[in-house]
């Protein structure tokens, strides 16, 4: 556990508090799992069908939500389709492609916020449902302080097993928020946290500010019965053209979990796996 750390801009006595960002379609305009398809491709990973697949499903994604029951399919799937899959591989691969596939999607408005949460004082933490291969380095990208992400089962070999063994996911994510208030010290009724999945809900209700950014038909009903503001990100922009406002050091990251990437729960494979049985080979 990291010890609390104060900010030194601030008064000694007053609480510490965070801003909670979802990732997909919420900091970055694509999902984090199906944008490095092609290089897990190129890696040898997955075979061309399954790029298919996953280019498919990210148009879906793009343009519909998923509910409860296509998630759990969709992890069920992702599972299965990483098992066996080299560890440090998978993130020999993120990390090489990264700035290429990353930095033209992610939305000015979520960086702009980003600057502004750090400027007030606030710590930065991405919780994803997306697997930690991926996401931490994202969230190092942006210069978050903190990330939760799914994380998987690895073997003796040094891969995947293809079990999950934590799921960030509805409830775990403002479960996993609530724990970091807790070892942190953060007054969550001072937070703030931003999501565009209803799937989110719980997450958003855990804090005193919440915000639906770019939300599905399902949140964006919640969002307009209980008053919660309603932002629309629209401008993709390459952050290392922000890397002036966004260089200020970052904690070190407190990774809930390390889990890969691919086996990350994405609301448009699930979709596409929900009517097609997957064929991995």
């Amino acid at each position: 556990m990291l010890g609390l750390v104060e900010n030194p801009s601030l008064p000694h006595s007053m609480p510490r508090t965070a801003a909670f960002f979802d990732l997909d379609k919420t900091v970055i305009a694509k999902s984090s799992t199906l944008t490095f398809s092609k290089s897990f491709y190129q890696g040898g990973l997955i075979n061309r069908r399954a790029v298919l697949r996953t280019a498919y499903a990210q148009f879906v994604f793009l343009v519909g939500g998923a509910d409860h029951d296509q998630m759990e399919r969709m992890r069920e799937y992702l599972s299965a389709l990483c098992r066996g899959w080299n560890v440090q591989q998978v993130k020999e691969i993120v990390a090489e492609t990264l700035h290429d596939l990353i930095d033209p999607i992610i939305y000015d408005e979520a960086a702009s916020l980003i600057e502004e949460h750090h400027t007030a004082g606030r710590d930065v933490v991405i919780v994803s449902t997306s697997g930690a291969e991926v996401v931490e380095p994202i969230g190092e990208l942006l210069g978050a302080d903190r990330v939760v992400a799914t994380r998987m089962v690895v073997g003796e070999d040094g891969c995947f097993t293809g079990e999950v063994e934590y799921y960030a996911y509805g409830p775990t994510k403002a479960e996993a928020v609530q724990e970091l208030a807790k070892s942190e010290g953060y007054d969550l009724s001072r937070c703030y946290a931003y999501s565009d999945s209803a799937t989110d809900v719980p997450m958003l209700e855990a804090v005193g500010h919440p915000h639906a950014v770019n939300p599905d038909r399902a949140l964006r009903r919640e969002a307009i019965a209980r008053e919660w503001p309603i932002l629309d990100f629209h401008r993709p922009v390459r952050l290392k053209q922000r890397l002036p406002a966004l260089s200020a050091p970052s904690r070190p990251a407190l990774v809930a979990a390390a889990a890969v990437g691919a086996a990350a729960a994405t609301a448009g494979l699930v979709w596409y796996a929900s009517r097609r049985r997957p064929t991995v080979g």
